[in-house]
């Protein structure tokens, strides 16, 4: 299986959600602090699937 590196707004993109997760778990974050908190879990999953997909398939 021959995997290729994410193209730049992926990881960007990932790299985002995953900051949205950990600062929330430390402090709020103005208006969308709760909603981020109330899920961040999923934010973090969906960071790292992204990551994964965008490994996993060269065009993404």
């Amino acid at each position: 299986m021959r995997l290729s590196a994410p193209k730049f707004l992926v990881w960007l993109l990932a790299l985002v959600l995953a900051a949205l997760a950990i600062v929330s778990k430390y402090t709020g974050i103005p208006y969308i602090g709760s909603f981020v908190r109330q899920y961040d879990f999923w934010f973090m999953t969906a960071a790292y699937g992204l990551l994964f997909l965008g490994t996993l398939f060269k065009g993404l």
